[in-house]
């Protein structure tokens, strides 16, 4: 039916100015931009996890976004990473809010085996790591103090002595995280081994990711993860928001440390679709970029005045469904270590600064290393193979398209195009100052101290 009223409005509208309808000065006004070019698949079934960094998908759909480009699209949140990948690979979802590494690993071949692309990013940052209350008492007191709170960013050599104590002792150190491929793994993995406590690795015949670890890591979906660490399962975990600081307000345990402090504005969330799809409604696929994009726009511009509307849309039962003051804690420029210790972090959800949409091959090829560090790639690459491997699941020429249109449309300004041959620059922004250059995957995996080594190569 939406279909037809879609028809019916284009032809309505194709009558009324072909019978000169309109005076000319309202004809002159209104330009082929203003009706969406037919897409070939308009209305659309997307799926997302309940967290904050859905938002772009939410106020997509609130704000009118969706249906201005012709799309009529129904969201529905899922029950763990895992099933919206399956739906997402099988078809029953035309495209969701994935974790980052979700097309890469597809994509790669560990897990579940596919042809995952993606056209737009949705968010930098956005994640913490928290541990439980009797954690944060032992690790506060090997902490260096600064004006009577403890002095961030917070390294996991504070926790070291206490994993090695409880190796001593014979006990299990567990910890969660929320997908094998997630962001949240490679960043827990990523600060641990920065303080010299080893994760694990993946092996062919040990996929768990615990061979020679200190610690034992294993997946818990991200609503669950308060709940975990009550009951003793767990003793910290890597997550998105609103789980930190639920932990907060519900007084189990403390975030220690953001990932904006693991590395300042890393690729968070994407937005995935199949390959298949991809190539089938390469129309539809670009309306889908120019609405994620203007949503990611209108929860970032003017200094965020939008977010505290945000915070009621996310609220609702059918996004997050988490307590507005839970939501505000993170999404509002402030985030809560310890109770009662709320820190100005600004930065901590960012959806369009720093080009934040734009697929850069870079951030890909960061996954990758990370993948090969810890085993889920199980034989060595060359460089050349990483830069082919990301161009197979970024589509920066998709992006570029969408955003050109909306320039055209005046819903963007040229300046917010990046100048970019797919790379960032050289970044140094890691909690352990260890230098990353996307050009050069090899030499990178070399640099760090814990983890799998490659034998430098150029091609």
């Amino acid at each position: 039916m939406k279909n037809l009223l879609y028809l019916l409005s284009l032809i309505s509208f194709s009558l009324l100015y072909s019978c000169g309808g309109n005076s000319s000065s309202e004809s002159s006004a209104a330009t082929s931009t203003d009706v969406p070019e037919a897409v070939e698949k308009p209305e659309l079934t997307l799926g997302f996890i309940k967290l904050t960094d859905m938002a772009p998908l939410a106020i997509a759909k609130e704000k009118g976004f969706f249906e201005e480009e012709g799309l009529y699209v129904t969201l529905e949140a899922q029950a763990n990473w895992k099933v919206l990948l399956d739906r997402v690979v099988a078809g029953e979802l035309d495209g969701a809010h994935m974790l980052a590494g979700q097309p890469i690993g597809a994509s790669v071949g560990f897990g579940t085996s596919a042809e995952v692309v993606t056209p737009v990013s949705l968010d930098l940052n956005g994640n913490g790591i928290t541990v439980s209350n009797e954690i944060w008492k032992q690790m506060k007191a090997n902490l260096p103090m600064e004006g009577g709170k403890p002095k961030h960013p917070i390294a996991a050599t504070a926790l070291k002595p206490i994993v090695d104590q409880y190796k001593k002792n014979g006990k299990a150190f567990n910890l969660g995280v929320v997908f094998p491929v997630s962001t949240h793994n490679y960043e827990f993995r990523y600060w641990l081994a920065a303080g010299g406590i080893h994760p694990g690795f993946y092996t062919k015949d040990n996929i768990t990711g615990t061979v020679d670890g200190d610690v034992i890591i294993s997946v818990t979906p991200p609503p669950q993860m308060p709940a975990t660490m009550e009951a003793g399962t767990i003793l910290g975990y890597c997550v998105g928001e609103p789980w930190n600081q639920q932990a907060v307000f519900k007084g189990i345990g403390v975030p220690v440390v953001t990932d904006l402090e693991i590395w300042k504005n890393n690729p968070e969330k994407v937005f995935g679709v199949t390959k298949a799809f991809a190539d089938a409604n390469p129309k539809t696929l670009v309306a889908l970029t120019k609405a994620i994009i203007r949503a990611c726009k209108w929860l970032d511009e003017n200094n965020g005045a939008n977010r505290a509307e945000a915070v009621k849309i996310l609220a609702k039962a059918e996004y997050v469904g988490a307590d507005e003051a839970v939501i505000a804690n993170s999404m509002t420029g402030t985030f809560e270590y310890e109770k009662g210790d709320k820190r100005a972090l600004p930065d901590f959800n960012v959806f369009f600064r720093y080009n934040a949409t734009y697929p850069f091959y870079s951030d890909c090829i960061w996954y990758l290393t990370q993948m090969r560090r810890w085993g889920q790639i199980t034989e060595p690459k060359t460089n050349d193979w990483y830069l082919e491997t990301a161009k197979k699941i970024y589509l920066p020429e998709v992006w570029q398209q969408a955003a050109e249109q909306l320039v055209a449309e005046g819903k963007l300004d040229a300046k917010d195009l990046p100048d970019t041959d797919g790379f960032k620059a050289p970044t140094k922004e890691f909690i352990d100052g260890i230098e990353y250059d996307g050009k050069n995957p090899i030499a990178y995996l070399n640099k760090l101290k814990i983890g799998i080594k490659d034998q430098t190569a150029s091609k």
